[in-house]
């Protein structure tokens, strides 16, 4: 094998949650063009079509499945909609999450806190609990958590941070329980990346330099820069890592005190 051919995802599979924009859009496209059929998961079916016109057009399968990650039993459903139509699954991708508000920790509203916790948390959970079976019984697999450099800490976004944080922890945890079944667990932690999530910030000029002061290069990140670590941490070029959080920051987390 080549050096390039580790990166190869020819004749496998991936299911991606929060696949109709951003960081999920952009894994979705990079694992297509290095072969892999996919299973893009979301609650918008029309932004799914979108991206599947992109996978269409690398000459790859993409498969619509509209899923509100937050409800079990949908999730449980996608889940085995996607194991049919893909035949198998090689890679999970748990991508959806986000926060749609900032507040003081004091000020956060509980119900609030519920829903990311839902959002961010429990979707993770939820997709590797019902994909498991599946994993370990097939003795393969590559999980990829997407996480944040909010799980180390997360001013004004405290249960965005949290949930994160704990997302970490059950990567590691799986990580070490499902390593003799030949399946891996490895998170992704993006930095400031500009998305659609956060075009309000990076459209202002003064919001976006008050946003990335404290990131070493200088810059959002794109969403294309973090599709490539996920495709490093989907294929064999990665084969020998498992429990680790491969933070993708502009340098946020090397500063010190990070």
């Amino acid at each position: 094998m080549g050096a390039f051919d580790a990166f190869d995802l020819t004749g496998r599979t991936a299911f991606i949650t929060g696949a109709s924009r951003g960081i999920g859009r952009a894994i979705a496209v990079a694992y297509a063009a290095a072969g892999a059929d996919v299973a893009l998961v979301s609650r918008s079916e029309e932004s799914l079509a979108e991206v599947a016109k992109e996978v269409s057009a690398l000459g790859r399968a993409a498969h619509v499945i509209p899923c509100d990650v937050t409800d079990r039993e949908a999730v449980a459903a996608a889940v085995q909609t996607g194991i049919e139509a893909l035949g198998h699954i090689d890679i999970v991708v748990n991508n959806a999450g986000g926060s749609n508000f900032m507040a003081e920790f004091k000020d956060l509203r509980l119900s609030g806190w519920d829903k990311l916790m839902r959002l961010n948390l429990d979707s993770a959970m939820m997709v590797c609990h019902t994909v498991a079976p599946h994993l370990l019984g097939r003795g393969s697999g590559s999980v990829i958590n997407v996480v944040s450099v909010g799980a180390l800490a997360s001013p004004f976004l405290a249960a965005y941070g949290a949930a994160k944080a704990a997302v970490v922890a059950l990567t590691k945890t799986l990580a070490i329980e499902w390593a003799r079944s030949g399946v891996r667990v490895n998170a992704l932690g993006p930095g400031w990346t500009a998305t659609d999530l956060n075009r309000n910030l990076w459209e202002d000029a003064e919001l976006s330099a008050s946003t990335i002061r404290n990131v070493p290069m200088g810059r959002w990140g794109t969403s294309e820069e973090m599709a490539y670590p996920a495709l490093f941490l989907a294929s064999d070029a990665s084969a020998y890592m498992t429990g680790q959080v491969i933070f993708v920051d502009g340098g946020v987390t090397a500063a010190p005190g990070a």
